[in-house]
């Protein structure tokens, strides 16, 4: 069960790193809205997480996972340039994440 909440709360980091880049300094309300119940859900989801499982391996599929999906996202809407290494870079992230999974 806790992997299944810490990936939910990678996928939930993603979502608010990128509503968090929406919202303009907090200056548009929908997506600090987003922005503040994506953090709580995601901080909470990590938190449960990390109660069975190592803090060093749940922080760093954390991490991964929100940071792979916010730069796929960000090359998917054209928000930033896309290349070969810059994708080769994210599979290879992923693949350590997958690695810290498996050596769990």
């Amino acid at each position: 069960m806790a992997w299944i909440v810490l990936i939910v709360s990678g996928v939930l980091e993603a979502v608010w790193a990128v509503a968090l880049g929406r919202s303009e300094g907090f200056t548009r309300p929908v997506p600090s809205l987003v922005f503040v119940v994506g953090l709580v859900l995601s901080m909470g989801g990590l938190a449960f997480a990390m109660r069975t499982l190592p803090i060093g391996t749940a922080y760093a599929v954390w991490v991964g996972i929100g940071a792979a999906l916010t730069v796929g996202f960000g090359m998917a809407t054209g928000a930033e340039s896309v290349s070969l290494v810059k994708v080769l870079l994210i599979v290879g992230l992923v693949g350590c994440v997958v690695g810290l999974k498996l050596t769990h």
